[in-house]
């Protein structure tokens, strides 16, 4: 049995069964079985059907799952509501992306030994697909795998994460309320790691989406049976790079919401400024004053724009790493302290230490942290300079600036202006180097969870 509680006050929201081995296997074999019989695969019309239908339902219990995103995952009430929303236009992102997706036509007669063919491609599915799951976005994150499976025609056996699993399971039964046969979209609820391991690298997976730690992610990923496909959507400690000409006033509120969002648990969140040493202190003063003003507390309440950390031991670890910086010799500008066992107050930190882990590894808590620089490519290089690499911002006026950074930035997206943690649900998202492997984004994942096949007609 698994115990449910909102990680701002550890109140008991639910408990919920936990599935076996026994449990685990019957799922893979229905799932395989399914996938085995083609005279039983639904035709796309009856995906798109199912689909909008599944947008319908959601979105006539959308604030449900607003308030449940921010009880189970502890995300700000007014930020959950935007995930449900989003999440209802992934669902019909995905229908929508059905009616262009196609192969293609491949040249024939180029040669004489290919004259008098015509030759295309389909796409199929390409099989059972394993998907493990994340807590920051609880409804989100579970669209962004198992709809995209849905659409594509593959049978998913979705893992949410142990803290979370309440919005995956409701959006499941919509799931099956919308249509959709049981076998084709199944959940593995277990807090054992060893049977999530199982899931994932079970021969009659073909394709693992994984989201969470790097550590993790590539463990599973070496582990994978032959010819398994995978997507693993890690984290990073996201660079932003203020140049002396950015519009000081316009950049704060960006800045702040990059950093503090869900209490900086997001995979993209902007954990490290590189400040122009000529406006280092000008933005400094200007972030300290609006991260004062963040109101911080019970992610339930309307006004509420910080919550807590998923776990009081993340707590611990972010109040720890916050402690070594300030041992090292950073200045802790404002915040570090302990609202409850959960919540920490929203912090600075001025010129940290470069051996300091708020400067190498992913904080994933409400951290941001400020460097001086004096030399544009210096401040790129230093953006650069961890085996990390996701998104990252340059805020500038000067367009050679932005373009010369953007250019020169590790990231697979570069926002101008904007936060590290800018995504629309249709664009690719992407890990590089041990941040992730593979691309995200609905119509991303539906082209990855399928496969091409050739069909080549000779005349005569």
């Amino acid at each position: 049995m698994l115990q449910i509680v909102q990680p701002y006050d550890q109140a008991l929201i639910a408990g919920i069964e936990t599935d076996d081995a026994a449990a685990l296997e019957r799922k893979l074999q229905t799932a395989r079985d399914l996938f085995t019989h083609r005279d039983r695969w639904l035709k796309p019309h009856e995906r798109v059907a199912v689909l909008r239908r599944l947008a319908q339902l959601m979105e006539a219990r959308r604030e449900h799952f607003a308030m449940q995103i921010a009880r189970e995952g502890g995300k700000p009430l007014a930020d959950a509501r935007i995930e449900a929303v989003r999440a209802i236009d992934g669902v019909r992102n995905a229908a929508d992306e059905l009616r262009t997706f196609s192969g293609r036509e491949i040249p024939m007669g180029l040669s004489p030994a290919s004259d008098d063919r015509w030759a295309f491609t389909t796409r199929e599915p390409i099989g059972v697909v394993a998907a493990i799951s994340a807590f920051n976005h609880p409804l989100n994150l579970i669209v962004h795998q198992i709809v995209p499976a849905i659409a594509a025609g593959c049978p998913v056996i979705v893992k949410p994460a142990e803290a979370t699993p309440l919005s995956c399971l409701d959006l499941v039964a919509l799931v099956r309320e919308a249509g959709l046969p049981e076998a084709w979209c199944q959940t593995l609820i277990t807090a054992d790691t060893a049977l999530a391991e199982r899931l994932a690298t079970d021969p009659r997976i073909a394709f693992l989406s994984f989201i969470g730690s790097a550590r993790v992610g590539w463990y599973l990923h070496s582990r994978l049976a032959p010819g398994v496909r995978s997507a693993l959507e890690h984290g990073g400690a996201a660079p932003a790079i203020v140049d002396r000409s950015a519009d000081l006033d316009a950049l704060i509120e960006p800045v702040v919401k990059g950093a503090f969002y869900h209490a900086g648990q997001v995979c993209v969140s902007t954990q490290r400024l590189y400040v122009h040493d000529v406006v280092f202190e000008a933005v400094a003063e200007r972030l300290v004053a609006r991260v004062a003003a963040l109101r911080t507390g019970d992610p339930t309440r309307e006004d509420t724009e910080v919550g807590p950390l998923i776990r009081g031991r993340e707590a611990d670890r972010v109040a720890a790493w916050i402690e070594e910086a300030v041992a090292g010799g950073a200045r802790l500008a404002i915040g570090g302290g302990r609202l409850s066992p959960t919540t920490l107050e929203p912090a600075v930190l001025l010129d940290p230490p470069a051996e300091a882990r708020i400067s190498r590894e992913e904080v994933f808590g409400p951290v941001l942290a400020l460097y001086r620089y004096q030399d544009l490519d210096e401040a790129i290089s230093r953006a650069n300079a961890l085996p990390t690499a996701f998104q990252a911002s340059v805020f500038a006026r000067d367009i050679g600036v932005a373009l010369r950074a953007a250019d020169r930035l590790d990231a697979s997206a570069v926002m101008v202006n904007d936060p590290t943690t800018f995504r629309t649900d249709w664009m690719p998202f992407a890990g590089r180097r041990t941040s992730g492997y593979g691309t995200g984004g609905i119509g991303y994942t539906l082209r990855d969870m399928t496969q091409e096949k050739m069909v080549v007609l000779r005349r005569g």
